[in-house]
């Protein structure tokens, strides 16, 4: 089960970097399983950001 893990993380990257900044992808936020409320760009919960900007606190 573990190298199937790895295969679909080196398929799928958690996050890429844009600007200096990490944007996670909608796959790492299904695998973390809960909505931060941030807006994320990629947020599969229903709370993306609408402008497509990062949220930055």
């Amino acid at each position: 089960m573990r190298n199937k893990k790895k295969e679909i993380d080196a398929v799928q990257p958690d996050y890429y970097l844009e600007n200096g900044l990490m944007v996670f992808t909608e796959t790492y936020h299904l695998k973390r399983g809960f909505c931060c409320k941030n807006k994320c760009r990629h947020c599969p919960y229903g709370l993306a950001s609408k402008d497509n900007q990062p949220n930055l606190k």
